[in-house]
This record gives C-alpha cells, sequence and structure tokens, in this order.
C-alpha cells in the first residue's frame, strides 16, 4: 500500500505546564512531544490517510516515548532511526493565547545527525507525497546536505515545504538557502509574517514574485486566513472565527488538512477551507495535534455559502 504523506524531519520531547503561573513558578510539567513535520503526519492519519514520519530519536526514554506518541495516531514509525551516541531533543512550551516563545535543547539532538544518505533507505517510489521544512536544513550540515539532495532528486512524488522559520536556529547559518529548497518544491506553506522576517516581503503577489517557482503557494496570513496562489490565479479564503486557547501547531493542522483536499482533488476554495478547519482542532488546544471537529460540522463548513463561514464561530477549550 502507498504512503499518501511521508513527513521528514525531527520531534521533540516537550514539557508544558500542569498549572497556572508564570513559567519560572511552575513546578508540576506534562511530558508530550511536538515537531512540526510529526503534527502534520499525525493530523493526516486523524484525517483518514496513510502517513509515515521518518526521523530519529535517541536510544533513550524520551526517544521510546516521543516515537510511540506519533504511533498512537496511527502513523507509520518504522523508518525512525534510533541514534546510539546522540540524545533525543526537548523543548519547552509556555502557555500563551498571543503565542509565547518555546525553549529549545536541541544541539547535537539524534535528528541532527540525519543525512543525505537516509534517502536511499526510503522507499520514495511508493509515496504520493514528501512533506519537510525549512527547520530541518538549519539542523546541521549533514541535515542541509540532506534536503538539498531531496528537493533536487528526480522524483514521482509531490514535495511539500513549509517555511516554518526558526530565527534561533538559524543564528548561526545563512538562511538564504530557504528561498532555494523553497523554489525547488511543488507546494510551498509561508506564513506572511515568516516571509516579512526573510524575506523582506509579506504580501501573496509579492512572495509569489519571489518564488514564481512553485506550482502551489500557500500564503498563511493568520487571523485573517490564506491564500493561495497557483498560476495566475490567486484566492483568498478567510479564517474560521475560532476561541483560541493556543496558536501554536496552527499552521502544521492547517498543511494536513489542505494536503489532504489536495490529495482529493478538490477546488481551491473547498482546499483552502479544509486547512483552516483542521487548523482550528490545534487552536483550541494546548496540544500540537487536537481532537477533531465533528465530520458532519466539517462536511457542512466546507459547502458552507461565504455569508455562513463568516458568521460561523468554532467555540470550546479541547485540552
Amino acid at each position: 500500500m502507498r504512503t499518501d504523506v511521508l513527513c521528514l524531519g525531527e520531534t521533540m520531547a516537550m514539557f508544558v505546564p500542569a498549572e497556572p503561573g508564570p513559567p519560572a513558578e511552575v513546578t508540576t510539567w506534562h511530558r508530550t512531544v511536538g515537531g512540526a513535520e510529526s503534527n502534520v503526519a499525525c493530523h493526516v492519519a486523524a484525517l483518514g490517510l496513510r502517513s509515515a514520519w521518518v526521523s530519529a530519536v535517541g536510544d533513550d526514554a524520551f526517544g521510546t516515548a516521543v516515537t510511540a506518541a506519533v504511533a498512537s495516531f496511527g502513523v507509520d514509525v518504522s523508518r525512525v532511526a534510533v541514534d546510539q551516541d546522540r540524545p533525543t531533543g526537548l523543548y519547552v512550551k509556555e502557555r500563551d493565547a498571543s503565542g509565547s516563545p518555546v525553549r529549545y535543547y536541541r544541539r547535537g539532538s539524534a535528528a541532527s545527525g540525519m543525512g543525505p544518505a537516509l534517502l536511499d533507505e526510503l522507499p520514495l517510489d511508493e509515496v504520493r507525497v514528501v512533506h519537510t521544512s525549512g527547520i530541518t536544513p538549519a539542523l546541521s550540515d549533514s541535515c542541509l546536505a540532506l534536503m538539498d539532495r531531496l528537493v533536487h532528486r528526480p522524483r514521482d512524488f509531490t514535495l511539500s515545504f513549509d517555511l516554518n522559520w526558526r530565527p534561533r536556529l538559524w543564528a548561526d547559518r545563512d538562511p538564504s538557502v530557504l528561498r532555494d529548497l523553497a523554489a525547488a518544491a511543488d507546494v510551498v506553506f509561508v506564513g506572511a509574517d515568516e516571509a516579512k522576517l526573510v524575506w523582506g516581503v509579506e504580501e501573496p503577489g509579492q512572495i509569489r514574485a519571489l518564488l514564481p517557482e512553485p506550482a502551489t503557494l500557500v500564503v498563511k496570513q493568520g487571523a485573517e486566513g490564506a491564500t493561495l496562489v497557483e498560476g495566475d490565479a490567486e484566492l483568498c479564503q478567510p479564517a474560521l472565527k475560532v476561541d483560541v486557547v493556543e496558536p501554536v501547531g496552527a499552521g502544521d493542522a492547517f498543511a494536513a488538512g489542505f494536503l489532504q483536499a489536495t490529495l482529493a482533488g478538490w477546488a481551491p476554495r473547498a482546499r483552502l477551507r479544509a486547512g483552516h478547519l483542521r487548523a482550528a482542532t490545534a487552536l483550541r488546544t494546548h496540544h500540537d495535534v487536537g481532537p477533531s471537529l465533528p465530520p458532519e460540522y466539517v462536511s457542512a463548513m466546507l459547502h458552507a455559502s461565504e455569508a455562513e463561514w463568516a458568521d460561523a464561530y468554532v467555540t470550546g477549550d479541547l485540552s
């Protein structure tokens, strides 16, 4: 059986506060997992497609927990390597609906040891979409070499790339490679705010002028919505109004919903709506992957009029 979406990138053990208050005063934390690419894989699996996550973890309790957690969503983790020498990466996430910073402890992690030889071990001829992001090339020289080989090799699959700008990871690296990596992909996701920071442009037309190569460009504009640019056509779909618990992970959820709809051959507006509907599941929880919306609600909203969409309001904390 073919894999619908294979996601390649690091996932870490994640700690979130188990009690309210400033992070410096919190004494109890929940351990969970988090990683952009595995988030997409988990959302894709929840949407009923076959997904796989490829990465490396340490030979430690965190690595075991990370792999088990991703697998619990129905994701194929059989290609996850266990590094005997490097540890599993860690990060700490603060709680704040406005978007708090996260604290990374990933230098020298198992995933940073991935390199281009990894591609020789993957059955890429059995994959419909490979999804990755701008996080991976920032992890190490070998990870950059891996990404460079991935985007420039002959392929029969669709290559999906999310910019996922992480400024701390690029402090000692040249981020200009991100444009080249994005230009070589078939589907590109980029936040307008990210594009402004990395490339100095933020309007969809400006970003398209910078990235004319990808067949599909999706510009995520936060609470305003998202714009799809394919060929000369540009379509903006407003976002759903949502009671936001926390925004972290919503972009990964959007990407999963959009990719699922794209593989299903849906029309442009429905693809954007599918992304927004999936993003709502992440916005309503402190976790990166939250419970799905009721199928009947999703179906109704995919076919709703513009007025009905504009009036919709997704409420409730699903933590």
